[in-house]
């Protein structure tokens, strides 16, 4: 990965995905620790799974705009203007924190998730023209890894915060929130450092001024139906973006549901430490993401999505029979391992097999189908949680899911694949 780096303009462009992913993670945490602090059990588990559920939102329903104005626009374009909007979401975000808002601050991460819409598909589409078609794989590693790494970091970094800030015994969100306000100014900072790094991005590509919305078509629904069309046409993107968004969808449920499993199980009231157990599936996916850059140099090494799928199955069967914090931790390492060394090659399958002209759209497709499953999943979620199951009920059975998707998967992506090779050999 350090060749990549070498590459004009990769430094500017990791440290914007970087500090990207710091800023939507920091508020996230803060929010989610508050939700710790002051709720409980079922109560907890649904407040969890909402927040959640706004950041993915914006994803979906922005799907149309995100990827028409992807494609119209040069993609560090599209990155300077998510960054402009992150400084000022930020602002709001930090008056809140210091009212003592913490309804309005937890809305407000719809909006911060509203710039991260526009700002991911420019993000993966500018892969392809920074590092080359033949380097995908070793660039979405770099990409994932950068991601994780700012997650990981964040995690630490706010929980460290919020646990020296928070008034011990506190349980009103408003009075929590009013004394960790000072956070605010850290997000602030960072969105604008963001802001200077998009501004030396390199342009690579010209976009498409003369692209134009068709607002007729998205209003009849006519639109969305050519975009699920782009995807269709290969049944290898179609596969690829099931596998992503099982992954994720999995993942979604199980950080929503542990918390509140860890608290009754193990007694753990440190946010520190909750977050730091869910931050090891994030170092996981790092490890997984540059072992399959390393495994897949020069081409897609579409064995290892298999393998990763089992081995996030097999983890996830035994995190409700771990008995401590540390082998649930040792665990969370493991899903994100495996997870890692298959998202890499699922996203380098769909920009590979994706046209250039038509990239951006179908970059939104995945992302919105990705976030339509795990949204659907955190649905699932509060709806066992109103219905009085437990959390550790809900583990168990995204470990059940996760058996039966692996199954699927090694299927098609072993199975078919060496059925069509032999083919083509006769």
């Amino acid at each position: 990965m350090y060749k990549l780096l070498k590459t004009p303009g990769a430094i500017f462009y990791v440290l914007a995905l970087f500090l990207n992913a710091f800023i939507d993670l920091g508020h996230k945490i803060i929010i989610q620790n508050t939700l710790f602090k002051a709720y409980d059990g079922q109560e907890q588990v649904i407040y969890t799974a909402i927040v959640n559920a706004l950041i993915l939102l914006p994803f979906i329903l922005l799907l149309s705009p995100v990827g028409f104005i992807a494609d119209k626009y040069p993609k560090h374009q599209v990155m300077r203007f998510s960054a402009w909007l992150a400084v000022v979401v930020t602002l709001f975000i930090t008056a809140c924190y210091y009212l003592g808002w913490f309804w309005q601050a937890f809305a407000l991460t719809f909006v911060l998730a509203i710039q991260s819409a526009f700002y991911s598909p420019a993000k993966y589409g500018y892969i392809k023209f920074l590092f080359g078609v033949e380097r995908l794989v070793p660039g979405n590693g770099l990409v994932q890894a950068v991601t994780i790494v700012a997650i990981l970091a964040g995690t630490v970094v706010y929980s460290l915060f919020f646990e020296m800030l928070y008034p011990a015994g506190v349980v009103d969100p408003k009075v929590i929130l009013q004394h960790i306000a000072v956070i605010g100014w850290l997000l602030v900072i960072n969105a604008i450092f963001e802001l200077i790094m998009t501004y030396k991005l390199p342009q690579l590509e010209q976009g498409d001024p003369e692209k134009t919305f068709p607002v007729k078509a998205y209003l009849q629904g006519r639109l969305m139906r050519q975009l699920a069309a782009l995807v269709c046409k290969k049944s290898i993107i179609i596969w690829a973006i099931i596998g992503l968004a099982l992954f994720w969808s999995v993942g979604q449920v199980m950080l929503a549901a542990f918390p509140a499993y860890a608290k009754a199980q193990y007694g753990v009231s440190n946010t520190l430490v909750i977050q730091a157990v869910l931050g090891c599936a994030g170092l996981g996916i790092v490890l997984g993401s540059w072992l399959a850059a390393k495994l897949s140099i020069n081409q897609i090494r579409i064995v290892l999505i298999p393998i990763g799928a089992i081995g996030v199955a097999l983890c996830l069967s035994v995190l409700t029979f771990a008995g401590s914090i540390v082998l649930s931790a040792v665990l969370f390492v493991g899903v994100g391992a495996m997870g890692g060394l298959m998202i890499a090659p699922l996203n380098a399958l769909i920009q590979f097999h994706s046209q250039e002209h038509e990239l951006g759209h179908v970059l939104a497709m995945n992302n919105w189908l990705q976030n339509v499953a795990m949204a659907s999943f955190l649905g699932l979620t509060v709806w066992f949680a109103v219905q009085g199951y437990s959390s550790e009920l809900l583990l168990q059975l995204i470990a059940i899911l996760a058996l039966l998707a692996s199954t699927l998967l090694l299927f098609y992506f072993f199975y078919k694949n060496n059925k069509q090779r032999v083919q083509r050999k006769q």
